[in-house]
């Protein structure tokens, strides 16, 4: 996220900001830098646009200020939410879609580039890219992914394993 962007989510926090926040303002700083980069990231995987990223980035924080959260972990749980519900303002994320038979493997030969696994992440229907981006880019563990989604633990898991077919199956074409 641009300098300018950082500024104005923090001045607009600032302006959302009451006399009666719980947190102190440093904690809130230091969670806007841990953070900042994670939510401009799966913003921008998710609609491939570094513009549309950093609108969804200003969006989320600034509804997360807004909220005047009780605790780190609060702040955390409602950064979750208002990505998920910005990003359901764009893209159907929900149920997942993929249901791909379970087959031989494909095999991926030859010396795969960073453009040909960008370009397969970004085909993956809605669900399955952010589950795929929040499990096995973001580390988050399948409980966590299936509450942010709405969808169960064992959708998640599917989701995840779906999406790294299809990735599997798209990277072999381009090659």
């Amino acid at each position: 996220m641009s300098s300018s962007v950082q500024q104005a989510v923090l001045n607009g926090f600032a302006t959302h900001a009451t006399a009666s926040s719980t947190l102190p303002l440093d904690t809130y700083k230091a969670l806007f830098e841990e953070n900042r980069h994670k939510i401009y990231s799966i913003a921008f995987w998710m609609t491939d646009n570094e513009l549309t990223a950093e609108d969804i980035s200003s969006t989320v924080f600034t509804r997360t200020f807004s909220r005047n959260a009780a605790s780190p972990e609060a702040f955390i749980a409602s950064l979750d939410a208002n990505l998920i519900a910005a990003l359901r303002e764009l893209m159907p994320i929900g149920t997942p879609t993929l249901n791909t038979p379970i087959t031989a493997s494909t095999r991926v030969f030859g010396n795969t580039k960073r453009v040909h696994l960008e370009r397969a992440v970004i085909a993956l229907p809605a669900t399955e890219r952010m589950a795929f981006l929040l499990h096995d880019v973001e580390s988050y563990d399948h409980p966590r992914v299936a509450r942010m989604l709405g969808i169960t633990e064992e959708e998640s898991h599917n989701a995840v394993f779906q999406a790294r077919i299809l990735i599997r199956e798209l990277v072999s074409q381009m090659l």
